[in-house]
């Protein structure tokens, strides 16, 4: 079937939970709007996709999906049902009328307009459901928090606010922003930044420095989420030795900064200067460290 939430995610009806989330952000981010703005079907895409994750990654209602209790959509086989009782052996009892060959009562037209006029607004509303989608935010608003402006699967757009410190894979609920006025779970991946990473609350840098500035020892500008910071560089530092820079981490967490040498272009001052230096200096870091074993 067209509508078939298996068929629209992509993966078999026996597919773990795990393998229908990746299948799910997969599609999602290849469908969404925000990422498609000149294509015109994006937007119908991104609602099927969603609506079949609500459907299977509930495990109720996949399972009455599977049972062929609800449809697609989420809803009752009401039909179905009655006109199933109404072809056995106790149906015929109530649903035909007359003799044979005098009309029967037309089960499909009874309901049919029932639950036709339910979604209209006559008869009683369909239920709240919860929605589910995912955005993508970058690490420094994932660290420092702010607002998100997103466009819904229906078209509205929201102002969603990020929490300062939002984890990869945490959820923010939308109370009341899901479908027929259930709640929106948004799940937020946070795309890597070129120089920051984090664990928990810290945040880790490498900082690379001239080995001029290492033997001497420096004072030298790094980089931090909340701006830059002088640091100083202790004479002799090595490359791996790392600087804390207590709280300029996230929320109260620390920042580490991990030193690394990097060499410059050797020209003939330099390399002479090293030449008489090591003539007169015996020095080999590994046999110092040959001696410590």
């Amino acid at each position: 079937m067209a509508n078939d939430p298996y068929e629209i995610l992509g993966v078999s009806k026996n597919a773990s939970e795990a393998d229908i989330k990746a299948a799910y952000r997969k599609l999602a981010k290849k469908h969404h709007p925000d990422l498609n703005p000149s294509n015109k079907d994006a937007d119908a895409k991104f609602k099927e996709i969603n609506a079949a994750n609500d459907l299977l990654s509930d495990k109720n209602k996949r399972a009455a999906y599977d049972r062929g209790e609800i449809d697609a959509s989420g809803q009752p086989k009401q039909q179905q049902f009655y006109r199933d009782y109404a072809q056995g052996p106790q149906g015929a009892r109530y649903y035909h009328f007359g003799e044979e060959g005098s009309e029967r009562f037309n089960m499909d037209d009874l309901f049919g307009s029932f639950f036709r006029g339910a979604q209209h607004g006559a008869g009683f509303a369909p239920p709240p459901e919860h929605s589910r989608y995912s955005i993508d935010i970058d690490f420094m608003e994932a660290a420092l928090g702010g607002r998100k402006r997103v466009t819904m699967p229906d078209g509205r757009t929201l102002d969603i606010v990020i929490p300062e410190g939002i984890e990869d894979g945490q959820q923010l609920r939308l109370k009341g922003q899901g479908e027929n006025g259930g709640d929106a779970y948004v799940e937020v991946h946070v795309r890597p930044h070129p120089q920051f990473t984090r664990t928990g609350q810290d945040v880790y840098i490498e900082l690379p420095i001239g080995f001029h500035e290492s033997i001497l020892g420096s004072k030298i500008e790094a980089p931090t989420i909340h701006g830059p910071v002088e640091v100083t560089i202790p004479k002799g530092a090595s490359s791996g030795a790392t600087l804390r820079l207590k709280g300029k981490g996230i929320k109260k967490g620390d920042q580490y900064v991990k030193i690394k040498i990097v060499m410059p272009a050797i020209d003939a001052e330099l390399e002479e200067a090293i030449r008489q230096w090591s003539q007169k200096h015996h020095y080999n870091p590994r046999k110092q460290k040959e001696s410590a074993r």
